[in-house]
């Protein structure tokens, strides 16, 4: 059987619950993790568990959040990244299908100053640090989410970003390349070496006509999961919708 799951940074569910509600009826994932929640877990909107799908939800008031809704229930195992000493809403880790799922939203690094961008630079160690228990673990794994990190200069249109911006930083992209390195695998480029295959189009400047995007909604597989790896698809129609978000959904389908 196929198992096919989606990212989506929805910013705002309670803005974007209608749309998700929509694409869920329509997609019909096994799994959908969300990402800029910007709402506390209590109330986290209800029409979800509604319409068959179980939420695990780690919210937080006007901020972060993040969310997995799945079509059978799963065993929560972490809601905050091992080793991450920080008490933003970044992430949640499950295991269902055989597998242990980590839904992240990796600190965007350009606010707060070197604080700021030191605070990015600590989630993805302790990503690489967690990657690697489940290697020796000899888990099949992956990670999910809005990275915040353009891994090349194809993950962007020209112009779209300063060269000093945090998601294109020589420290960013070198812990983006040691996920790689210790042995997962970048779904979409496994699939699409090449070309430009957007997943933010920001709300301004025309951006989404203009197809000034950014590539930083990603999936990593580990090896046994990279073997299975069936296709890839960021939904860029989503964009297009009336009050859409600025990221769209990244579909992948394993077999």
């Amino acid at each position: 059987m196929s198992f096919t799951f989606a990212s989506w940074n929805v910013n705002s569910i309670r803005q974007r619950e209608r749309h998700v509600l929509d694409w869920l009826d329509r997609v019909k994932p096994d799994l959908l993790c969300l990402q800029e929640l910007k709402c506390e877990t209590g109330v986290f909107p209800a029409s979800f568990a509604e319409a068959g799908y179980h939420p695990v939800v780690v919210g937080q008031k006007a901020y972060n959040g993040v969310a997995m809704l799945t079509r059978e229930p799963a065993e929560v195992i972490n809601l905050s990244l091992p080793g991450f000493e920080n008490d933003a809403s970044r992430y949640v880790e499950l295991r269902m299908a055989g597998m242990v799922i980590g839904n992240l939203y990796l600190p965007n690094g350009n606010s707060g100053g070197a604080a700021g961008f030191e605070t990015k630079l600590n989630f993805l160690d302790a990503l690489a640090h967690r990657a690697k228990e489940l290697l020796e673990a000899e888990e099949d794994f992956l990670f999910t989410g809005d990275f915040n990190v353009c891994p090349t200069d194809e993950d962007y249109a020209p112009g779209a970003l300063s060269p000093d911006d945090a998601l294109l930083r020589p420290e960013s992209r070198a812990g983006w390349h040691r996920l790689l390195w210790l042995g997962l695998t970048d779904a979409l480029r496994a699939l699409h070496p090449t070309g430009r295959h957007y997943t933010f189009y920001d709300y301004q400047n025309a951006a989404f006509q203009r197809n000034a995007g950014l590539r930083i909604d990603h999936a990593l597989l580990s090896p046994r999961l990279a073997e299975r790896l069936v296709s890839v698809t960021p939904d860029r129609d989503e964009r297009a919708r009336d009050q859409p978000s600025d990221h769209i959904p990244l579909i992948v389908t394993l077999s």
